[in-house]
């Protein structure tokens, strides 16, 4: 996570509060705990070397940029042995020493690169944008290959997120790239779990967003995002809400057939669909649970052509929105037996075109292949006449 709590305490300080040492600004909530960290914290031994890397902020994301460089380097050990680099060419990193990834789509010996050959490349690209006309248009190859044009995901995405942030974090907090760095390691870090830490990012990047009176456009990003990682933490109501203003919010600014707003419906649905999942309650609650079924699916029916013809039959929003219509089919226990028919062979295709977009090893493959068996149980199941329950 980025600095936002006192390095003795914990207390939460946003990105403006409480006070920093004055040589490395290490941050802390008040004198008393600046005192006890330089007293019995071994503060007094680290200042120097804090400020030598740039200061607190700086150090910590250097740090954290190379523990998950390695992370990354490990899980893709198997996948990369024995080839080199498509950037530099090398197996080991000239100056890093360090080992390859790959975290895209591509296949066979294209892809695979080391992290940082692709910060540097990501670097060059947006600064040469910027330089020439202020132009945001490469930022992208933060976080998609620029051989497949697929995103990157899991370990190797949240390496990148931390060499963007510790790329950009010493711009001033009105330079878009400072923002968009937040963004893309708060991402970075939901790829592999960390939703808490996620979450720090997300909510500091917010307050940050609304203190400087940031436009409609960009409060609606930070607000999808960070109905992600609520999804996560079990605040799921909250992220409902969210989700909905969003939605709303994106069709009245780009309208109904604009790549945002279908983005935007994708994740409302899919939240719909999570909420009115699993075990059946009683009462009210029951109610709910079939009303947000019934808007997931009424939506995702009314969407998902546009999807097709604007995005097409093979896009990630368009494989998602499919996706969620035949889940809230499947885990609706009084769906007919020919619309659960219709759901198995909707996530079978689903599965089929994703293991053909994006390879075997993609976490949308798998999950989609996760949802293709459980709706073939529950159908098996109904045809034999079996009670079939959601956990």
């Amino acid at each position: 996570m980025i600095l936002t709590q006192c390095a003795v305490c914990a207390t939460e300080l946003g990105l403006s509060l409480g006070k920093k040492c004055g040589r490395c600004s290490t941050r802390y909530c008040g004198a008393e705990c600046q005192v006890q960290h330089w007293k019995e914290g071994g503060h007094d031994n680290l200042c120097k070397l804090i400020k030598k890397a740039g200061g607190a902020e700086q150090y910590n994301a250097n740090k954290k940029y190379a523990e998950a460089v390695a992370v990354a380097v490990e899980k893709c050990a198997d996948d990369t042995k024995g080839q080199t680099c498509y950037i530099c060419t090398q197996a080991l990193h000239w100056k890093t020493k360090e080992g390859l990834v790959r975290g895209c789509a591509c296949r066979g010996t294209a892809g695979v690169a080391h992290v940082s050959c692709l910060m540097e490349q990501a670097k060059i690209l947006v600064a040469e944008g910027e330089e020439n006309h202020s132009d945001d248009s490469q930022w992208h190859r933060w976080y998609r290959c620029s051989l497949c044009e697929q995103k990157y995901h899991g370990d190797v995405n949240c390496a990148l997120g931390w060499a963007c942030w510790k790329t950009y974090l010493g711009r001033p907090e009105t330079d878009w790239t400072r923002s968009a760095a937040m963004t893309q390691l708060g991402n970075g870090l939901d790829d592999v779990r960390l939703y808490e830490d996620s979450l720090s990012v997300k909510e500091a990047e917010l307050a940050m967003h609304r203190r400087l009176g940031a436009s409609e456009e960009e409060m609606l990003v930070l607000l999808n995002n960070l109905a992600c990682t609520y999804v996560q933490v079990g605040r799921c109501e909250e992220s409902l809400s969210m989700y909905r203003e969003v939605f709303s919010g994106r069709g009245q600014l780009d309208g109904e057939e604009d790549r945002e707003t279908l983005l935007a419906a994708s994740n409302y649905t899919n939240a719909l669909a999570k909420l009115s999942g699993g075990p059946r309650l009683g009462g009210l609650a029951l109610s709910r649970q079939l009303h947000r079924a019934r808007e997931a699916k009424a939506l995702s029916r009314k969407l998902i052509p546009v999807a097709r013809r604007v995005l097409g039959q093979s896009d990630e929003i368009t494989l998602r929105m499919r996706s969620t219509y035949a889940r809230a089919i499947y885990e609706d226990s009084t769906t007919s037996l020919d619309d659960l028919r219709e759901a198995v062979n909707t996530l079978k295709d689903t599965a089929r075109i994703a293991q053909r977009v994006f390879g075997g090893t993609h976490p949308l493959t798998d999950e989609f292949e996760q949802y293709f068996t459980s709706a073939a149980v529950a159908l098996f199941a109904r045809e034999r006449g079996d009670e079939v329950t959601f956990s």
